[in-house]
């Protein structure tokens, strides 16, 4: 378990309380993808049922949301019959409405990212020509021939184009907008779609043909939709008429190394399905450490529990808010760390609390209103007062833009000013 996932849920609940701070109701949908080849894998070594290793996984990360104060209204585990109902009923409308065929495919394939590579995306062993490794990640991928369901996604080109030039700000950052424009631009194929369940049988079984087990994106991707009551045109009673008003998702909160998944992928899939889109995608760049992103098999992670423990969930909050990265990846720094948590929250914050509410300053331990103390004013408090009266819109437009670092940077400017 490594910060990656902690990050995208800090970010996500950090915008959920700005919502509800202005009297809006929010969803926040987390929990975990556990279909998969590498799932069924990693649970045979150690000599679990994929189910039981599930579990044991999906509780830790439970674990770990709730320590870290995580406000979710849904935490959705793929295994839930709920949302394998969903599924299918997805797939039905994908088949229905001419997106889904019977194709052989072959390429390159990597176990770890679940996905397939073209030959262009690969770098082959100059010694084996059978070993190959993604070029982007390092990630090691295995030739692979077999048949399988296709996903019709050259069909799809035209329209998510459109998509695009009519909202050039759904992916954010911009970098990121221009990523997907030209991945969709080259030469988009049709994908895969489904494994033979010789090979994967830990997965959802594609209707009406058991031998082959849906594909784990397609899969994971559709918990969005199962979090608001998909399929909702099959929902009767109203508390389930009431979960339809949860989408299309005012916005997905992902990394920016399954930015094709969530910005290519998925949005062609709710075009197949007749459902609307999302209306913003936020792909946040990495921690890194030792200039590699975090990685569990690379060894260089901090466990989340244990810098929680010792310097506090809301000290890592505000040091991940402050510090991380949207458009560029973040270093994660324990010496900058510690210094969020001496200077910035327990000098500056702590100190100036500390200050304004000792009974040597204030005596009778009231805040007096603005309007009691700022016609008269100190000539040495005048910039104070116009940092102060400023702060709410500015912070408030970086909160809106997701800019958390640059509307927390204000605030600290502020109390370092009192």
């Amino acid at each position: 378990m490594n910060c990656q996932s902690l990050i995208a849920c800090k970010t996500t609940d950090s915008l959920k309380r700005y919502y509800e701070l202005n009297d809006k109701k929010v969803i926040l949908s987390t929990g975990t993808d556990e279909h998969g080849l590498k799932i069924q894998q990693a649970a045979a070594k150690v000599n679990q049922s994929p189910q039981e290793f599930c579990d044991n996984v999906s509780e830790r990360f439970r674990e770990l949301f709730d320590m870290a104060n995580i406000s979710y209204t849904t935490f959705i585990r793929t295994t839930e019959q709920k949302h394998k109902d969903a599924v299918k009923f997805f797939w039905e409308q994908l088949v229905n409405n001419g997106y889904i065929y019977k194709g052989v495919h072959e390429g390159w394939y990597s176990i770890s990212d679940e996905a397939f590579y073209n030959a262009s995306q690969v770098q082959i062993s100059n010694s084996d020509e059978k070993i190959a490794s993604v070029l982007e990640s390092g990630q090691l991928v295995e030739w692979t021939e077999e048949e399988n369901y296709k996903f019709r996604l050259s069909k799809c080109k035209d329209e998510l184009l459109r998509w695009l030039d009519e909202n050039p700000d759904v992916i954010t950052p911009s970098n990121r907008f221009n990523e997907v424009k030209a991945f969709i631009k080259s030469d988009l194929v049709d994908i895969s779609v489904s494994r033979p369940q010789s090979r994967l049988y830990w997965g959802i079984p594609v209707p009406k043909d058991s031998n082959q087990t849906i594909y784990v994106w397609l899969d994971a991707l559709i918990n969005y939709l199962t979090v608001t009551g998909y399929p909702w045109q099959t929902q009767e009673n109203s508390v389930n008429k009431h979960s339809m008003s949860g989408w299309p998702v005012d916005v997905h909160i992902v990394g920016k190394d399954i930015i094709r998944f969530h910005a290519v992928y998925w949005p062609a899939f709710l075009m197949a399905a007749n459902l609307p889109l999302p209306k913003k995608i936020l792909a946040h760049s990495h921690w890194m450490m030792n200039k590699l992103k975090m990685s569990k098999s690379r060894g260089n992670v901090v466990d989340p529990f244990t810098v929680m423990k010792e310097y506090g969930v809301d000290t890592i909050r505000y040091y991940l808010m402050r510090d991380g990265g949207i458009s560029d990846d973040g270093a994660y720094d324990p010496t900058i760390l510690q210094t969020r948590y001496r200077k910035d929250l327990a000098g500056q914050l702590g100190n100036l609390v500390s200050r304004s509410t000792s009974l040597a300053l204030n005596p009778s331990s009231t805040v007096p209103f603005s309007s009691s103390f700022i016609e008269n004013v100190n000539d040495k408090d005048i910039t104070l007062i116009k940092m102060l009266q400023q702060l709410p819109d500015l912070v408030n437009n970086h909160y809106k833009n997701i800019e958390f670092g640059k509307g927390l940077e204000l605030i600290f400017e502020t109390i370092a000013e009192a």
